[in-house]
């Protein structure tokens, strides 16, 4: 993985600081190029197909519609000019290198029908910068692996511990800040309806109070609020690994995935040695051209 081999070419160069003036000019050419950094963009959106699978939704509308087509044509024209050089996208593809079938077989007919953003941003942008690949990073339950969002249990436990009241109500709050979200939903452009989704502020106060409120779901025998968090962060943590997997030195790799997975995207892309985090907003931005 690119930014452990990089910590650990730090913590080498450290031991070895005396010994590496003798270094030769190709040695040096070498470390150079390992050295260079791998630029995030994590773009947090609704869910355009209206899947209905997240504890809270956001109900999309059409964006197959020629007002919506020409709004998405705007922004993955604003995206493009950061020039991204890998695209991941929030699927779980059956392939060894983790590319999208469907990307390489009939992307314009995908684009054409299909309403999943991993098309209508991802795909429509690839094409548009000539991409041989789009990637897919999801992590996902499967046979052998934990439940990554175990809500059932802390509402089985708060109902054997009379605390649904206390639950109705962080339930309801979060609620509110995605109905707050969409208020302007069909008056707005894409871009700008996304701009709220990739603000850290808000970003970082719903997962604040919505996982870190879950915490005070438990006693000393069963911890499940702290479970759900636990889980969460596994889940983003092996999504963040798979594109660490994707991501080469001198990328700049542009992320599309649910605004629920932000937090933790945007906190590995700071935190992890050879990363540095892009904000998407300035070229959404530069995209909502309608106004609100």
């Amino acid at each position: 993985m690119k930014w452990i081999t990089a910590l650990a070419a730090s913590v080498g160069m450290m031991a070895t600081a005396a010994s590496a003036q003798d270094a030769t000019q190709a040695d040096q050419a070498t470390d150079d190029t390992d050295a260079r950094g791998i630029e995030m963009m994590v773009l947090g959106t609704y869910h355009f197909n209206n899947p209905g699978l997240d504890m809270v939704n956001i109900e999309s509308d059409d964006v197959l519609t020629p007002r919506r087509q020409a709004e998405l044509e705007a922004m993955t024209d604003a995206l493009a000019e950061w020039k991204p050089t890998k695209i991941l996208v929030e699927a779980q593809p059956s392939t060894d290198d983790l590319h999208m079938k469907s990307f390489r077989e009939e992307p314009e007919k995908r684009i054409a029908e299909d309403r999943n953003e991993h098309f209508q941003i991802g795909y429509r942008l690839a094409m548009k910068l000539g991409h041989s690949d789009v990637y897919g990073f999801d992590e996902k339950s499967s046979e052998g692996e934990p439940d990554y969002f175990p809500m059932q249990t802390v509402i089985s436990w708060a109902q054997a511990n009379d605390a649904m009241a206390e639950f109705g109500a962080l339930a309801g709050q979060v609620e509110a800040i995605a109905k707050d979200l969409s208020k302007d939903q069909d008056r707005c452009s894409l871009a700008r309806n996304l701009i709220g989704h990739n603000d850290p502020k808000a970003i970082n106060q719903a997962h604040g109070l919505f996982y870190y409120g879950l915490l005070p779901f438990g006693d000393a025998e069963a911890q499940p609020g702290a479970e759900v968090n636990a889980y969460w962060y596994m889940r983003n943590a092996k999504m963040f690994a798979k594109a660490d997997l994707i991501a080469e030195p001198g990328d700049r790799v542009l992320i599309i995935v649910g605004s629920g997975h932000k937090y933790w995207l945007d906190h590995f892309a700071e935190m992890a040695v050879n990363y540095s985090l892009v904000d998407p907003r300035p070229y959404l931005e530069r995209a909502d051209t309608g106004g609100c």
